[in-house]
């Protein structure tokens, strides 16, 4: 096990310093792990997890282990809520015409965010949930959220060290630079087997008043790979359709999340 990071002082950082150890997707944590990898007093952590379990963010099971509470599963969903209602019923459209595993995604700090997501009857490697988020540089959606978004964003994303999932993932700073402005000239996004060997994606971009709102994806067999352009006239026309039904909804609230690149690498979950 790997040392853990200084105690963080404050309350709140205590708090949020226990319920992050759960986003590696680890079900359940005993109290004494808890302690270990927060590096707090096991009497400190006993109070705070006490109380985390009375606001229902945590739950003790019948282990006498902690686990993530219904409670913050609900505050959750709430991300990005606005545009997921408004964007389900085209994204169930380009479903229906591609029947393809289909999902959108926002940008939050240096990840995308999948806000919705249906899938399609093919045995795909699922690498990503609703709720879940990848790292922008491996996935079609992220490709195209970096490569329509402002520069700064996208400058500033480069300088992070690049995490690779498969052989195939692009982690070069360079080479990727190349291909977000082929990615932003050409209008769509692509990735092959960078995040699981097997299916391989497409996105375009999804525009509100001029910015960028986020990234709409498709995800297919890496055999279809060849062939997946077939699917952008009606890719573009969801996205054009979902900036007509989200443009008088601001753009903060329709993410209601993070718009600002985080210092370093955050969590990156399947």
């Amino acid at each position: 096990m790997t040392a853990p990071e200084p105690a963080p002082k404050s309350v709140t950082g205590r708090i949020l310093s226990i319920l992050t150890l759960f986003e590696s997707g680890q079900r359940s944590i005993s109290l004494t792990d808890i302690a270990a990898r927060t590096g707090l007093p096991l009497s400190t952590v006993h109070r705070l997890v006490g109380e985390l379990v009375e606001w229902r963010f945590l739950a003790k099971n019948e282990t006498g282990r902690y686990q993530l509470g219904i409670r913050l599963w609900a505050l959750a969903q709430n991300t990005g809520r606005q545009l997921r209602d408004a964007a389900k019923p085209l994204l169930q459209d380009l479903f229906s015409l591609t029947g393809e595993t289909t999902h959108l995604a926002i940008r939050e700090g240096n990840e995308a965010l999948y806000i919705e997501r249906l899938y399609s009857t093919k045995r795909l490697a699922r690498a990503a949930k609703v709720g879940g988020s990848l790292p922008l540089h491996a996935t079609a959606v992220g490709k195209c959220i970096l490569a329509f978004e402002e520069d700064w964003v996208r400058d500033s994303y480069l300088q992070l060290p690049l995490k690779a999932f498969t052989p195939f993932t692009e982690v070069n700073p360079h080479r990727l630079a190349g291909q977000l402005v082929k990615f932003r000239k050409q209008g769509y996004a692509t990735a092959h087997e960078e995040v699981t060997i097997g299916s391989s994606s497409i996105a375009v971009p999804i525009f509100h008043t001029g910015r960028l709102g986020g990234a709409l994806g498709l995800v297919v067999y890496s055999s279809q790979a060849p062939d997946m352009t077939k699917f952008l006239p009606a890719m573009q026309a969801i996205s054009r359709k979902i900036e007509k039904a989200t443009e008088f909804i601001p753009l903060e609230s329709l993410h209601d999340a993070h718009k600002e690149p985080l210092p370093e690498s955050g969590n990156m979950q399947g």
